[in-house]
This record gives C-alpha cells, sequence and structure tokens, in this order.
C-alpha cells in the first residue's frame, strides 16, 4: 500500500476513534464465514517474518494455510488476531498453519501491538513493507484473508473481520483438511 494512503487510513482510524470511546462489547459482532471461491493457484509468498526469519509459502504444500493481511492500525484486523490464535490452538496437531501478512508496517509497531494482547502469538507475523504481496494476492481491502488447501490453491476468502474459531469455522477448516 502507498504509504500515504495508509498514513491517511491512519488518520481517519485514528481521528474517529477519539470521538467516542468504544468498548469491545460496543462494537457489532466479527462475521464467522468464508466465501468459496474456484480453486486457483495462490501467488507466491515468500516474506520475512518480524524476527527476520524467511518464510515461503511453498514450504507448507501438504497442509491448509490461512493467509490473513493486515495492520496493527485496523480496528477489525486487531479485534480477529486473537481469533486466529484460538483457530490454530484448535486445530493444534494438524496439518494447519496461519501466515499473518502485516502491510506497510515495521517489526517495532507490530511489537508494541503484540504485547498488548493477552496471548502470546503463535504463528508467524511476515512483513509486507512495500505492499508487493497485497498487490500480487489482489487484497482491496484490510483485512483479507484467504484459506489455501494443500495442493496450494486458493479456495476460500475472507474480506473484512472474522472470528476465527467461531464454530462454523474450524468447522470450514477441518473439512478442508479431509481432503
Amino acid at each position: 500500500m502507498p504509504l500515504k494512503l495508509r498514513d491517511r487510513l491512519a488518520a481517519v482510524c485514528l481521528a474517529t476513534s477519539f470521538l467516542l470511546p468504544v468498548q469491545a462489547a460496543d462494537l457489532p459482532p466479527l462475521a464467522h464465514t468464508l466465501t468459496a471461491l474456484s480453486p486457483r493457484p495462490s501467488p507466491g509468498l515468500q516474506l520475512k517474518d518480524i524476527d527476520g526469519r524467511p518464510h515461503d509459502l511453498a514450504q507448507l504444500r501438504g497442509k491448509v494455510v490461512l493467509v490473513n493481511f493486515w495492520a496493527t492500525w485496523c480496528p477489525p484486523c486487531r479485534r480477529e488476531m486473537p481469533s486466529m490464535q484460538r483457530l490454530k490452538d484448535a486445530l493444534a496437531g494438524e496439518p494447519f498453519e496461519v501466515l499473518a501478512v502485516d502491510v506497510g508496517e515495521d517489526a517495532d509497531t507490530i511489537h508494541a501491538f503484540t504485547s498488548q494482547l493477552d496471548a502470546t502469538l503463535g504463528f508467524p507475523i511476515l512483513l509486507d513493507p512495500r505492499g508487493h504481496a497485497m498487490r500480487a494476492w489482489q487484497v482491496a481491502g484490510l483485512p483479507t484473508t484467504y484459506l489455501v488447501d494443500r495442493q496450494g490453491r486458493i479456495v476460500a476468502r475472507a474480506i473484512g473481520g472474522r472470528e476465527f474459531d467461531h464454530p462454523e469455522m474450524i468447522a470450514a477448516v477441518r473439512a478442508l483438511l479431509k481432503k
């Protein structure tokens, strides 16, 4: 995402957040569905995580992978992050992975955000500082999430915040794991 656009979006989110104090209980619930897509090959995804370690989606063939594009300044992105960890925990021992791709931010910003969470995230947070991966995956807004099957094909998408540990979401991933 061009820096100017990201900065404008962040400024709007920041400015409107001071208008009324909003508690999580005051916010509408996150959705819990995915939109099925005709299977198509996923674009490459080779990025470093916030600790500088390289990750390559191609190395995860044989696993179902949830790829989530997000940013710390995005309220629904922030809200859904803990539920991605709960989904990962619910599927522990299964061939399932989560990759969170932060768009346009640095590792220090992400570390500051994750340090505020109640739980430690056990999945990699990848850095897409210039939005190249976001464009390759045709992400139009944040958050956007893709479900990649064991063959490396995108089979589902969600645009907007999700409650990833909702029983319907867990069932959808488990059904894909059985294929």
